[in-house]
């Protein structure tokens, strides 16, 4: 191979992935200042307040991009358990006082003076490497009991103890769909997995019904206009914003519901604002970009020859897809309330900076055994 055929290849970005994130990335800059100026305002006396830390957060992840594009993705194996070791100590550090940062109830932050840190991001990052390399590692032995089940529910028991009483609850779902998801493409036992949602399902109930508010929530997703003044507030508005959008939408800016009606217009329900403001035409774009994605994504870790990138890049293109899934179900009222922002879209730094970084590595892979 030449060396301007090398330069090339050491260079050269997937853009089937690198131009539907880039669209999206762009997209949620502009859609957070429509969302957010009037809070923004009101509230920081600033209506670029929330548009100008997105922007920050977007150029912090692409350089997170393109550190994960050429960062060889091999050396994750040395780094799995340092990775989990962090990620438990950031868990544990957000209930110390001083330490872990608090708003609207919750217990989700780490305040290093300035910038917040959600640590239940790179748990969901490092129990991907983890699980990549588990069963990598062994795995001519990743359908017994021992190897290729037990330590990532274990660890993944460990990482539930630590957000559950944040309280995280939706976090808690992706990261238990995106172990058993992982674990079935590594090849661990169906009878495993199946047989240890017996006990699953009566944990999960017992969660529902011994908390109010999300016995509530769930009460909610039943019937929403039952309660539309508490608990289905937030949906039926979210619901009107898509219904008086139309086809077309309002146009950019034009919105009703994100004026003080639509609770966090700009983290959890900017899909709604969306919708509202670009119609059915912009929705359905948006949806084909993560379809574009998630198909990339998923071609990639097929047709990777190596076993540790195919779980990684499958690991990643997984939990960036249950999250768009979960947000745009639950915006949609197809899904019970959860406070998962949507990737490359939602006002958030951590959550933005973490998805651009693993669709970084996702390139990196795709380069490495292109070449």
């Amino acid at each position: 191979m030449s060396l301007e055929r090398e330069k090339k290849d050491w260079f050269s970005t997937d853009p089937l992935i690198f131009f539907p994130v880039l669209l999206l990335t762009g997209i949620g800059v502009v859609m957070v200042y429509s969302a957010s100026s009037e809070i923004a305002l009101k509230g920081y006396q600033n209506e670029y307040f929330f548009f100008t830390r997105q922007l920050v957060y977007a150029c912090v992840g692409m350089l997170a991009m393109a550190f994960g594009f050429f960062f060889p993705y091999r050396l994750y194996k040395l780094l799995a358990y340092p990775i989990i070791i962090f990620s438990v100590l950031l868990l544990c550090g957000v209930f110390i006082p001083g330490i872990g940062h608090s708003a609207g109830g919750a217990s989700r932050w780490i305040d290093f003076k300035w910038f917040m840190f959600q640590p239940s991001e790179l748990a969901r990052f490092s129990l991907i490497v983890y699980m990549a390399y588990s069963m990598t590692k062994k795995e001519d032995a990743v359908e017994r009991f021992s190897i290729g089940f037990a330590p990532h529910v274990l660890l993944l028991l460990v990482f539930t103890a630590l957000i559950l009483p944040q309280p995280d609850f939706g976090t808690i779902l992706i990261l238990w769909a995106l172990t058993w998801i992982v674990m079935f493409g590594g090849r661990a036992r169906l009878l495993y997995l199946l047989g240890s949602l017996i006990p699953l399902v009566p944990i999960t109930l017992w969660l529902l019904v011994s908390s109010d508010y999300r016995l509530k929530r769930a009460m909610t997703f039943l019937d929403p206009w039952k309660y539309p003044h508490d608990e289905g507030y937030q949906i039926t508005h979210s619901l009107m914003a898509f219904g008086s959008g139309g086809m077309f939408g309002k146009g950019f800016g034009q919105g009703y519901q994100k004026l003080f009606y639509l609770p966090t217009p700009h983290t959890d329900f900017i899909f709604s604002v969306i919708g509202e403001e670009g119609g059915f035409v912009a929705l359905g774009f948006i949806i084909a970009m993560f379809l574009l994605i998630m198909w990339r994504g998923i071609f990639i870790s097929i047709s990777v020859k190596d076993t540790f990138g195919a779980l990684l890049s499958f690991g990643i293109i997984v939990s960036i897809t249950l999250q768009a899934i979960v947000n745009m179900g639950v915006d949609l009222s197809l899904l019970p309330t959860k406070g998962l922002t949507l990737p490359f879209l939602s006002y958030g730094g951590s959550a933005l900076v973490f998805d651009l970084f693993c669709i970084g590595i996702l390139m990196n892979i795709a380069r490495v055994n292109k070449r």
